[in-house]
């Protein structure tokens, strides 16, 4: 999963080398966390959170097979 969150955000952001994933893994879920360059923000959450959103459901639909939630924190 933090392969496919860097692959599109690389792909949206004006800075790709800038862009760090990180991936935290418990016993039932598994965080992604997001940071871009600061100048880059507004291109990965997009008019009224539309593009995060869209970022979400991706990984979620990617993340079905699994039994674990994924969450995806963007900026934090």
């Amino acid at each position: 999963m933090k392969e496919l969150v860097e692959v599109i955000a690389k792909a949206l952001v004006d800075h790709p080398e800038n862009v760090v994933v990180t991936e935290e893994e418990t016993d039932r879920s598994i965080v992604i966390n997001l940071n871009v360059d600061p100048e880059d923000m507004g291109k990965v959450i997009g008019k009224q959170g539309r593009i995060a959103k869209a970022i979400r459901s991706v990984v979620k639909a990617a993340s079905a097979k699994t039994d674990k939630r994924v969450d995806v924190e963007i900026g934090r």
